[in-house]
């Protein structure tokens, strides 16, 4: 019998083309934690999505990869950890339910964050996740126009049921206060209705908690870091120069407040004309992903300009609903895989495994 190494396994892993994407699970950072007892195998797999569907075929297909490749090789263990349990470590915190609180933020103003929010976290639904999104953009409370819902949630005893649409569960302070009136916050007000919108509000267990923040670095950002144990943060921007100095600047407070960086998101890179396909850079293009670059942080992915994203933020129907099968709805879902990688894998490093017995 030939000695089972990691390396064997790996190489053998390597054949495993995780199903729906064109790369292997060793390449895609999947593999975690082997630990090898005589022939007796175990190892984690950490995929993006909580209760991914591929489970059994991912199983399937490295328990085959293993055997025929490796001769003499006994049981095989493949563990799927529950990596999106960053949070749900910590005792006492205010939504017990919630596994991964993930801030939306840019660092100025237009950039599409709330539409990116909004399409972000109906992207993560899709993906079989459990989706909530906290408006916490106090004083442009926009998500209820955007979701498409604009009554009031009911009350559920003492706190609130959030609405719901297009598969997720979402609160704003837009469903309790007139639209033609202004909000006009100081530091302790805006702390205040932060912290009402999370603790008084019925989310149930969520997978993640998008929380579309206002753009800039004020008391908002603060009031959600001191509140709550974030997973990390997201930065929105475009490629011109200004909104990507900007955003540094968000980044810069962020990490002053220790909350983990988990990538940037450049938004409206280009137009494709839908007669010709010729792509315009109308804000010039690639400069998220130079500034991901020379940060050391994950490019999360780029995303066209369309009037039809702006629509479906009018009529409450985002573009991943209304045109599944669009440039932009591929883009945003592209982006959702690459969050759920990146955090799966972050907190999968952060789980023990059971030693082989």
């Amino acid at each position: 019998m030939s000695q089972i190494t990691e390396d064997l396994i790996l190489k053998a892993l390597k054949q495993v083309i995780e199903p729906g994407l064109s790369d292997d699970i060793v390449s895609l950072n999947r593999v975690k934690n082997i630990l090898i007892n005589g022939d007796k195998v175990s190892l984690q797999i950490a995929l993006p999505s909580p209760g991914n569907p591929l489970k059994a075929e991912v199983t399937r297909l490295a328990k085959a990869a293993l055997t025929e490749t490796i001769p003499g090789i006994g049981d095989i263990n493949i563990i799927f950890p529950e990596a999106h349990a960053a949070q749900g470590a910590i005792e006492g915190k205010l939504l017990p339910g919630v596994q991964n609180m993930i801030a939306v933020s840019s660092g100025k103003g237009g950039v599409g964050k709330s539409t990116v929010s909004v399409n972000l976290a109906v992207a993560l639904a899709k993906t079989g996740a459990r989706v909530g999104l906290l408006d916490a953009d106090i004083y442009g409370p926009n998500i209820p126009l955007m979701m498409g819902i604009k009554t009031p949630p009911a009350p559920k005893g003492e706190k609130v049921t959030p609405a719901e649409n297009h598969g997720v569960r979402f609160i704003s302070m837009g469903f309790f206060v007139p639209e033609d009136t202004p909000m006009i916050w100081r530091g302790p007000m805006i702390h205040g209705a932060i912290q009402q919108l999370i603790r008084d509000v019925a989310w149930g267990d969520l997978d993640y908690l998008l929380v579309d923040l206002p753009p800039g670095t004020g008391d908002a950002q603060l009031s959600i870091a001191q509140l709550v144990p974030l997973t990390g943060a997201i930065i929105v921007t475009t490629p011109q120069e200004v909104s990507l100095l900007d955003s540094k600047k968000g980044l810069a407070m962020f990490k002053k407040v220790n909350v983990p960086l988990l990538g940037i998101i450049e938004n409206m890179s280009y137009f494709e004309c839908p007669h010709c396909h010729e792509s315009t850079e109308i804000f010039s293009r690639g400069g998220g992903r130079t500034a991901a670059e020379k940060l050391g942080l994950p490019f999360l992915g780029e995303i066209p300009i369309d009037p039809a994203i702006r629509a479906g933020g009018d009529t409450g129907t985002p573009i991943i609903i209304s045109n599944p099968d669009s440039a932009q709805t591929r883009a945003f879902m592209d982006i959702a895989r690459n969050l759920e990688t990146h955090v799966s894998t972050t907190n999968a490093d952060k789980i023990s495994l059971n030693i082989i017995q």
